[in-house]
């Protein structure tokens, strides 16, 4: 039976409750933890990050956070991570690069279950080398959080390293699996951690592998990349950051004709995806202004490589689902 969050439980909407439950978990933690290690799957994510965080508070250098770089992250990203924990808040950050690893498993497989399947399974693996290098690790530090539990009486997939092996199967530390999102956003603005890493957009668990749909290749992957990161930053500046809930780009696998330069080229189409949603069951488009699509195209057409094309998703859930794959 899934666990209950306790019905006392004030819900956490301002920095002040942000910070009792913050000095709460911290003695809880130290409680649980004493002298021991602790070993946490840190993608960049908010809730893994808030553990990071609360956990560095509590314990410091008794907490291995390892950052699996698998290339299928948004541009910026490893580079944030390090940032943050190693260098701002001294972490102890075991960084991987395990980026060719990866894309050559990848190579050629076009299904989207078998790609979700090999970057769940690599990662694991991954994982399990890095904590078979670490000494005195008794424990394994999970992002669960409350909808978690609800929806899979349990933890969420991406979070829970499940498929370690016997030998490697930790006692687990998890101090926001009581919390909603929203709650955990206001924890870790409390926390000190940045708003690009607090409100960060929700984002699939095989990253950027479900967006360059098909065959995974590294140039259309880039592609991908070069091409989001623009969204992001014009959507920025243009004050819809905090308006739409989710907006990424997606190249899938084909090519279309076009011309540059008075020749003929034969590129990739990018098309563009912003919606909203409350729950993500059912989810509307966001209006765009016209404006800013022309000059998202020209911006991606000029400056990612490969791409000849930019085009906007209409389509709502349902009947398309907010991911391509």
């Amino acid at each position: 039976m899934a666990e209950k969050r306790p019905e006392t439980m004030e819900r956490i909407t301002t920095p002040e409750l942000a910070e009792a439950f913050i000095a709460e978990q911290v003695e809880a933690l130290k409680q649980q933890i004493g002298d021991k290690k602790v070993l946490l799957a840190l993608s960049g994510g908010v809730d893994s990050s808030v553990v990071a965080a609360l956990l560095i508070r509590a314990i410091g250098q008794q907490l291995v956070c390892v950052h699996v770089n698998h290339g299928l992250l948004r541009k910026g990203e490893p580079e944030q991570v390090i940032r943050v924990f190693r260098d701002q808040m001294n972490a102890n950050l075991v960084y991987v690069d395990a980026v060719d690893r990866f894309l050559d498993k990848l190579a050629g497989v076009s299904n989207p279950e078998e790609k979700r399947k090999i970057i769940g399974a690599e990662f694991i693996r991954v994982f399990e080398e890095e904590a078979r290098k670490q000494e005195g690790i008794e424990f394994l530090a999970q992002g669960t959080i409350y909808p978690d539990i609800i929806e899979s009486k349990g933890v969420k997939a991406h979070h829970n390293v499940g498929g370690l092996p016997e030998d490697l199967q930790f006692a687990l530390v998890e101090p926001v699996k009581f919390l909603f999102k929203d709650e955990v956003r206001v924890v870790g603005k409390q926390l000190g951690l940045p708003d690009t890493m607090v409100y960060r957009q929700p984002f699939p668990g095989p990253g950027l592998g479900v967006r360059c749909v098909g065959a995974i290749t590294r140039d259309r992957l880039e592609a991908v990349r070069e091409s989001d990161a623009i969204l992001r930053e014009e959507f920025a500046k243009n004050g819809l950051e905090g308006k739409v809930w989710q907006y990424f780009t997606i190249v899938p696998d084909f090519k279309t004709v076009g011309v540059q330069d008075g020749a003929r080229t034969d590129a990739w189409p990018v098309v563009i995806r912003a919606v909203n949603t409350r729950d993500a069951m059912t989810a509307t488009v966001e209006n765009i202004p016209f404006d800013l699509l022309q000059h998202l195209t020209d911006r991606i057409t000029h400056e990612v490589k490969g791409v000849n094309r930019v085009l906007y998703d209409l389509t709502p859930k349902p009947t398309g689902t907010i991911e391509w794959e």
